[in-house]
C-alpha cells in the first residue's frame, strides 16, 4: 500500500470507514464540498495577502535592485582601476 503523509492506504481506509459512518454517506459529499471551499478561499485569502505586500513594497524592491546596480558598477569600477594599478606596479618592476 501506499503512504500519503505518513498514513498508511488501509489506515486511511479505516479513517474514511469512520468517517463514514459517524457522518453519512449523504453528509460526506457536503463536508467535501465544504472543505473544498474552505481550501479555496484561503488559497485566495492569501493570493491577496501576497498581492497586497508585493504593492507595498515594490518601491522599496524597485531602489534596493536600482542600488545593488549602482553598487555592482562601481565594484567593476574599482576592480579596473585595481587591476590597472597593478599592471602598472607590475610593468614598473619589470623595467628595473
Amino acid at each position: 500500500m501506499t503512504t500519503i503523509l505518513f498514513i498508511s492506504g488501509t489506515e486511511l481506509a479505516v479513517v474514511f470507514l469512520i468517517a463514514l459512518l459517524f457522518f453519512g454517506a449523504d453528509s460526506i459529499p457536503g463536508l467535501a464540498r465544504s472543505a473544498g471551499k474552505a481550501m479555496r478561499e484561503f488559497k485566495k485569502a492569501t493570493n491577496d495577502i501576497k498581492k497586497e505586500f508585493d504593492e507595498h513594497t515594490g518601491d522599496i524592491q524597485d531602489e534596493v535592485k536600482r542600488t545593488r546596480n549602482v553598487l555592482e558598477e562601481g565594484g567593476r569600477d574599482i576592480e579596473k582601476e585595481v587591476r590597472k594599478s597593478e599592471s602598472e606596479i607590475n610593468d614598473h618592476l619589470n623595467t628595473k
